[in-house]
C-alpha cells in the first residue's frame, strides 16, 4: 500500500539524515543527457536497469516510477533547470521505512563531455537508514552503469541521425 511521505524543498538535497552522493562523466553533452533525463522519461527503463517503468503525470509536473522487486513511486518535479539540473520528490511510495526522499541530478560540462552528479537524500526510520547507507556500494554501481548504459543509448540515437 502507497504511503504518504513527508514533502520537502529542493535545500532537503544538503542537509537530509542520509545523502549519498555519485559523480561520473558521460561522453554526451549535458543537452542530451538532460533531455534523456527530463523530457524522455519513459525511457528510463531502456538505460537504468532498476527502474520497469516510468512516466510523466500531471502535464509533466510529475512522474510515476516502478522499480524491479515492485517499488513504486509518484513523485514531483521540484527542478528542472535545462541542461543543468534536474530533480524530484517522491511524494508516495509503497517502499516500507522511507519518509522523505530527494533525488537531484546535476550536469556540468567537462572536456570530455558532460559530469554528472546524482544525489539520493532521505530520511526514514532507524532500520531504513542502516539499509540505504549499507546499500551505498550498490547503488553507486547501478549509477554507474546507467550512465554508461545512456551514453550508449544516446551515442547510437546521435550515430542513427
Amino acid at each position: 500500500m502507497a504511503r504518504r511521505l513527508r514533502p520537502v524543498g529542493l535545500d532537503f538535497v544538503g542537509d537530509a539524515p542520509v545523502r549519498l552522493v555519485f559523480t561520473t562523466t558521460a561522453a554526451a553533452p549535458p543537452e542530451a543527457v538532460y533531455r534523456a533525463l527530463a523530457e524522455e522519461v519513459e525511457g528510463w527503463p531502456e538505460w537504468f536497469g532498476a527502474v520497469t517503468l516510468a512516466r510523466p503525470t500531471h502535464g509533466g509536473a510529475g512522474r510515476e516510477v516502478r522499480l524491479a522487486g515492485g517499488v513504486r513511486f509518484a513523485e514531483t518535479i521540484m527542478a528542472a533547470d535545462p541542461e543543468r539540473r534536474y530533480a524530484y520528490r517522491v511524494d508516495t511510495t509503497n517502499a516500507p521505512g522511507v519518509r522523505a526522499l530527494l533525488e537531484e541530478w546535476l550536469l556540468t560540462p567537462s572536456g570530455s563531455g558532460t559530469q554528472v552528479r546524482w544525489t539520493f537524500a532521505a530520511d526514514g526510520s532507524a532500520p531504513f537508514r542502516l539499509g540505504l547507507t549499507a546499500a551505498r556500494p550498490g547503488l553507486g554501481h547501478s549509477f554507474r552503469r546507467a550512465v554508461r548504459a545512456l551514453d550508449s543509448r544516446l551515442a547510437r540515437a546521435h550515430g542513427a541521425a
